[in-house]
């Protein structure tokens, strides 16, 4: 990422659910990247139609949508995920989707494409707790890989966005029934490019992959 660059940031909802309460959470941040003048591309993982992940594949054999995930998180400086926490740990859809993106493909590494990017996490679920446990495994499984994640996950319980607000295209102000969440998000954010920002100067400290 050249100094004084744009970022880039890669958008992710880890629900499989059309219009759900983590789409909407996540149209919030992506809302306040792009306020902060940042490029947003969102990456439907529903769209990649990834299988259950299978290791040690030839590359012939690697579904199309893998070099799909590869390329994009490639072509990105930094993270936004939101995802919901299942039975206590993150979406199938995500894990499976972050299994398949660290599948080597035609030369390059299997974590390359994750080495020293940057995440911010998010999540609402039916209890904040579940979100935060959740969130929790996926800055495991995240760091493990060699991202960057920020020090401060956001958990929302369910009833901080409004139930008719999941069919909405875009997240009203009134849809959001706890005030906090449009002031946390926002920063979260902030937080976010401003460490992108001291990577591209250098000043942030990437770590080496175990």
């Amino acid at each position: 990422m050249p100094a004084g660059s744009r970022i880039a940031l890669l958008a992710l909802s880890g629900s499989a659910r059309s219009g759900s309460r983590n789409r909407r959470l996540l149209d919030l941040a992506i809302n306040a990247a792009v306020a902060i003048e940042a490029d947003v591309s969102v990456l439907d993982l529903r769209d990649l139609e990834l299988p259950v992940y299978v290791p040690g594949l030839e590359a012939s054999a690697v579904p199309q949508g893998v070099l799909v995930i590869r390329q994009i998180l490639c072509a990105h400086d930094g993270l936004l995920i939101c995802s919901p926490g299942y039975n206590g740990s993150v979406s199938v859809l995500l894990k499976n989707a972050l299994e398949w993106g660290s599948q080597p493909t035609f030369g390059t590494g299997s974590l390359a494409p994750f080495r020293d990017k940057i995440a911010a996490i998010m999540s609402v679920s039916e209890h904040v707790e579940s979100g935060e446990i959740a969130l929790q495994h996926l800055r495991t499984i995240l760091q493990r890989m060699g991202v960057i994640v920020m020090p401060d996950a956001l958990a929302f319980a369910d009833d901080a966005i409004a139930a008719d607000a999941i069919a909405a295209d875009a997240i009203a102000a009134d849809a959001i029934r706890d005030a906090s969440v449009v002031p946390r998000v926002q920063r979260q954010v902030r937080l976010l490019i401003e460490a992108l920002r001291a990577q591209q100067h250098g000043t942030v400290r990437t770590r080496p992959l175990r």
